[in-house]
């Protein structure tokens, strides 16, 4: 095994098992430590289930997890690279000697020695990001009307349930800011049930002022987020709710069937924090500090390596 060329430059791998909304996370907190060091990100797939890739023949100076595959790779890793500070992403649920420092969302209430609580979860927002992921679909966004909202919809998962009186509740609101005048940059997620994404299609075709992105295509999430007066959240998704809290658009947030349990905590801290409001119905402008807590984490990574 071979180390990086001398250079102030460190190298961070970023372990996930491939999916976007895991791996985001903590590409999102190797980024911002990017903002504070000079760092060469390399992101790392692992399977969650069967043979782990052979060790890299590069020596990580830092390791960023997120997910299960990468608890899992975690115990092989750390034999392969004893040097590297060990990161993880959300709570690992088992083996968290292993970690140096765990960055969990405050509403999931672990604690620990090596444990830095956050809003929510690390995300890729800045508005640098968004700007560059803006840029390929500008002249589509340009040609939306103003003024604009990004409504975001995810599905079920172990707390809400995406039933079918939700997906009547969601499109009754859709129409609704459609009679308001108001644009809709709407993406669905793998979670959404297939049969409301067709309701959604068949509603609004031949609507030019409605962009469906339903998955297929290059995806325009970054542009919506950029672009928009607005930004509508189901509230299954930890994920969005925080990346939309980073933007400084004015949040709402849309409910799902099912009972919150500890996400009514992760509500509670976004709607303190002046973000996100539950949606009853009207659009209202308001000006909040988007939420830096990725960097905050980083800072908090940066502290371990030096």
């Amino acid at each position: 095994m071979t180390s990086p060329a001398a250079s102030d430059e460190r190298v961070c791998f970023v372990v996930s098992d491939g999916r976007r909304g895991i791996e985001n996370q903590a590409l999102g907190l190797a980024e911002a430590l990017g903002r504070l060091t000079p760092l060469r990100i390399m992101p790392v797939h692992v399977p969650r289930t069967g043979p782990l890739p052979e060790a890299a023949g590069i020596a990580p100076d830092v390791w960023i997890g997120c997910g299960r595959a990468a608890v899992r790779a975690s115990a092989a890793h750390r034999k392969a690279y004893p040097r590297a500070a060990f990161i993880y992403v959300q709570d690992p649920r088992s083996a968290h000697e292993r970690f140096d420092l765990i960055v969990a969302p405050r509403h999931d209430r672990l604690k620990g020695d090596n444990v830095v609580s956050i809003i929510g979860s690390p995300n890729r927002i800045t508005p640098e990001r968004l700007r560059e992921g803006a840029g390929a679909f500008r002249d589509r966004t340009a040609a939306l009307p103003e003024p604009r909202a990004a409504v975001l919809i995810g599905g079920d998962s172990k707390r809400h349930r995406f039933t079918r009186e939700v997906g009547d509740y969601l499109m009754e609101r859709l129409e609704d800011l459609r009679e308001a005048d108001v644009s809709l940059m709407v993406t669905t997620s793998r979670r959404t049930p297939p049969d409301f994404t067709a309701r959604v299609r068949e509603r609004f075709a031949g609507d030019e002022r409605v962009w469906l992105h339903d998955g297929e295509g290059p995806n325009p999430y970054f542009a919506f987020l950029e672009a928009a007066d607005w930004i509508l959240v189901t509230e299954d998704s930890t994920n969005m709710l925080t990346e939309a809290a980073a933007t400084g658009t004015p949040v709402y947030r849309l409910p799902l069937a099912g009972r919150a349990g500890k996400f009514k905590t992760l509500y509670e801290e976004l709607e303190a924090a002046g973000a996100a409001r539950p949606f009853l119905g009207r659009l209202d402008a308001w000006d909040y500090d988007p939420l830096h807590e990725t960097g905050n984490a980083a800072r908090r990574v940066l502290e371990i390596l030096d």
